[in-house]
Parts: C-alpha cells; structure tokens; sequence
C-alpha cells in the first residue's frame, strides 16, 4: 500500500492531532430522517412546497419556461409550470381541513388530483385535498398564468391552523385554542421556522438526529464550494438525487427546537474552505449543549453511490492500495481526516462536543482495519458506525408464500438472519478494540426489499408489508437491539423516520407521521431502549 499522499491534497491536510478520549456517547437510540422529497410522509414542514418536485423536474411542466435563479418562473411563454407537492401519502398522513396556498405576483394556478379548489383570490387560495381509490394523497398544482413583468412566485401550500406562541410542539386550529396567547398561522410564519407539530413531537423522543437524508447528501456531486450549498431561498428545497436538499440554516434550527445533537454529514466534493464555514455556522448557531456529530458523506464503500465511485477513482489514480476498494477506503480515511481537523480547530479541541465518525461496510468487517489504519485516522476518531440489517436473499423472497415465511428467513438465513447481524457486530467490535474506538450504527433495522418489484401489489411486497406489521418483528428488532448492546454499542441511529411502504423498501419505523404505535412494531421496540 502507497502511503504517502499528493502534494496537492497534503496542503489541504491540518497538521494538529488529536487523541480521542473514550468520551461518553449517549442514548441509546437516534433517528435518521428522510430525504426532502413529496412523498416524505414524515411531512416536516408545515410548508408542504418546501419538499415539492422542482418546476423544471417535473412531468407536469410543458413549454419554453424561464426561470430566476431560485427556480421560480419568470416567463411561462405559452406553456405551463407544475409540481407535485405531495405524494402518495396514506390517508391519516395530514390533518383535516382548509389548506391555505399563497404566492406573490399576478397569475392563476391551477389543482390536480387531491387537490380541490373551495376559494380563489388574488395571491391566496383555499384547497382541500380528498383521498384518491388507493386512500392515498397526491396533489400537484399548476402555474396556467403568470405575468412576466409580476410573475407568480414564493408559492406556500401550509397546513391547516397554526400553533399558540410558546409552543411549536401543538397544531391548533384558531386563536380559540390560545388561551389569551399570540396566535400563529402556519402561512405567516417564516420559512425558516416553519416545523409540521406532528414532526416534532415524533422527532422529540430521539436525543440523537442523523441529517444524511435531509440534507440530500447521496449522489451530491453538486456541493462543492460553500456558494453551492442548499439555499434558503430556493423555490423548493426536494428534488431527485443530486438536486435536493434541506438548508444548513434549517437542520440547524430544527436540532435547536428538538434540543436533539446533531449528526451531519459532509458532501463528498467539498473543499476545505467549505468544510471550515459549515464548521463556524454549526459552532455560532447550534446550541452549546449539544453534540456535534460529523461524518464525510455517506457509505463512502457502497460502488451503487457517486461518492464510493469518486472515492475509488481519486484513491486508483493515486495508487493508494493495489485493490480499488481499499484504495477508496484509504481515501475515505484522508479525507475523514481533513474534515475531523478542520472542525477540531474550529471547536477548540472540545471533546465534550465533537464526535467524529467513520463509517465502515456491515457485510465486510474485514475493511474496517483498512478504514481505521488510514492515514492513522483512527487517532482522531470516537465513533465506527456500520449498518445492521437482518433480512433475507432475493431468491427467498420470491419463495414466501405468507409472513411465517418471512420471520424464519430472518432468523435462520445462513447470510442475512438477525443472529448473522449480530455476528457482524461481534467482528467489528473486536476490530475496534485495539484503536479504542467506540462501535455505533449510522442505520439498522430491517432490510426486506425485492429490487426488481415496480409496485406496492407485486409479489412479494405484499407480504413483506404485512411482515412489517407483524407484532413478531417488534422482537425481531428487540433482539438485534439488544445483540447490538451486548457486544458494546453505544449508538443505534434507526433508519427511518416515518415514510410510506414503497416497491422500494419499507423503511420507515412508521407507516406515515400519524400512525398509530399499535399498529407500528417497529417505533415500539426502538421506544422500549
């Protein structure tokens, strides 16, 4: 293995190092949130536009249209611009009632699907949205006119109701509810403040908030100087990969609100002066009290991401390991490295506070030493992370004929069951002991997903969906919990917050934001740790 680095990155690389002290890293139990994308059904934002599909992204969008520079129309020249602002969200997802839509200029928008118009005036309509025959919520609305010397812009699609002043954490529906107290209209409060009640009361059972979805960081080659960082002001803040992405501004105030540490996640381009300024904002606007957990990118060893392919062509070019994975790792180690300095400076060394995290592959503890020893990162390092999954091969999934199929897989698959995760953690742990640094989980939980399923009705998605409503897989997640604790770790960051069951996984430890406990047993084994 070729050690010695380039010129050009060592310049880039502090010189300060830092021993880690076996500093505490408590709860147990964190949470990832989702992505910032319309059928989020966590829905953490009482703006339901601040997560819709961009304008010029979107299939209801025809014709020549311009745009500013936030991705607000300027000139619809003939055609039409639309978005979904939400989608296929359950019934039960958002609060009954008058949704209020509001925008500056002079135009005409237009609903589809869910949405239904009960009121129109200048710069604010009323809408409704109704269930469709899935019982399910998918609304768009559509820019049908739009004058280009006042263009239609600043659109806001807000939640029924607004809070009493004091209190974020309860959605009322009038001043009634106030008791004398201020009351705050979800669509007169400011896009920085602006947190869905529902969502926080969720988020508030978790001392430990991971922001990897959130902040749009897989397959974001876009982010490479702090001028390219999400910003406030843009049209919406969802997308697809590479486009989304919530504002520091806001992970920043929500992690406040919650009073909940903070786990970020550093894109993969970004250079060392962005580094430095994500550093200073956290460091000046993020509670004193609160840790500060950083990590560089995410799954930096998975070859399906741009950021493990990025990794490995820089590591390959630069001949840092003969195999391109561990070349990649290598570089994963030096770039880990940079990032924990550069924020070392900016927090004065304080290891109360900073928690600096690697993050390794579940499935090849065999990598770990190779992530650790790189670069002796491991000096600077308090956490390994790695995500336990149970679940079950492809082959056998297309074999289940009902659940009890599904919960003797996970407990006796030779590859994928819940005591193989367990294993796992066991080897990893022991790899860990000579660097002394603690073992955490950046995801776990279950993992039953068939990729080459298009709908939620193929089989065998229907089963798996019902698996996941099995009170048998509230055990299934208590005893990977408490495998997880028995071999010595101290971070469990379930992935995820509320979503929809999707041909593409069932990851939310709740159906949507709403649902239930009891019909929930996956929130009911995380609440039990």
């Amino acid at each position: 293995m070729k050690m010695a680095y380039p010129t050009r990155l060592l310049s880039a690389l502090f010189l300060l190092l830092t021993i880690n002290p076996a500093h505490a890293i408590t709860p147990f139990i964190g949470i990832n949130t989702n992505e910032a994308v319309g059928f989020d059904s966590s829905v953490p934002f009482s703006d339901l536009f601040r997560t819709a599909e961009p304008f010029k992204r979107s299939g209801l969008t025809r014709g020549n249209i311009t745009y500013d520079q936030h991705g607000w129309v300027k000139n619809l020249n003939g055609g039409q611009a639309g978005t979904y602002f939400v989608r296929w969200l359950p019934m039960g997802t958002l609060p009954q009632g008058n949704y209020v839509v509001s925008y500056e200029g002079s135009g005409q928008l237009n609903y589809v699907e869910s949405a239904q118009l009960v009121s129109r005036s200048p710069g604010r309509d009323i809408i409704r949205l109704a269930p469709d025959k899935n019982n399910e919520i998918s609304a768009a609305l559509v820019i049908a006119k739009s004058n280009p010397d006042n263009p239609v812009r600043n659109i806001r699609v807000t939640l029924p109701g607004g809070v009493c002043q004091g209190n974020q954490f309860r959605r009322v529906q009038n001043a009634n509810a106030c008791g004398g107290k201020s009351f705050l209209p979800f669509e007169q409060r400011s896009i920085q403040n602006q947190f869905n009640p529902d969502y926080l009361n969720f988020m508030r059972q978790f001392r430990t908030i991971r922001f990897m979805g959130m902040s749009g960081i897989t397959r974001n080659d876009r982010e490479q100087s702090w001028g390219q960082r999400a910003n406030i002001n843009e049209a919406t803040w969802g997308g697809h990969y590479g486009e989304r992405g919530v504002p520091l501004e806001v992970m920043v105030s929500l992690a406040n609100t919650l009073n909940a540490n903070a786990w970020f996640n550093i894109p993969h381009m970004a250079d060392a002066d962005y580094m430095q300024r994500y550093a200073q904002y956290v460091k000046a606007n993020l509670r004193p009290n609160l840790k500060v957990y950083i990590e560089y990118s995410n799954e930096v060893w998975n070859p399906v991401f741009s950021q493990a392919q990025y990794a490995r062509r820089e590591g390959v070019r630069d001949q840092l390991a003969a195999d391109p994975l561990v070349a990649g790792m290598v570089f994963y180690g030096f770039k880990s490295k940079q990032m924990f300095q550069i924020f070392n400076q900016v927090f004065n060394n304080d290891r109360n506070r900073l928690v600096r995290v690697l993050s390794g592959w579940f499935g090849n503890p065999a990598l770990t030493p190779h992530i650790l020893k790189a670069y002796n990162v491991y000096q600077q390092t308090d956490l390994f992370t790695v995500a336990p999954y149970f679940y079950a091969a492809q082959d056998d999934l297309l074999k289940a004929r009902n659940t009890n199929d599904i919960f003797k897989m996970i407990e006796t698959s030779r590859h994928y069951s819940i005591n193989q995760a367990i294993k796992h953690l066991k080897t990893h742990a022991d790899f860990l002991k000579p660097y002394k640094v603690q073992l955490g989980a950046y995801e776990g939980g279950q993992h039953l997903v068939h990729y080459k399923t298009k709908s939620k009705k193929q089989h065998p998605n229907p089963i798996l969906i019902a698996a996941n409503r099995d009170p048998r897989m509230e055990h299934a997640y208590i005893k990977l919990l408490n495998g997880f604790k028995q071999v010595g770790g101290k971070l469990f960051m379930a992935f995820s917050s509320p979503r929809a069951n999707a041909h593409f996984g069932f990851w939310g430890v709740k159906e949507h934001i709403n649902q239930n406990p009891a019909q929930a047993p996956k929130i009911r084994a995380l609440m039990r740790f």
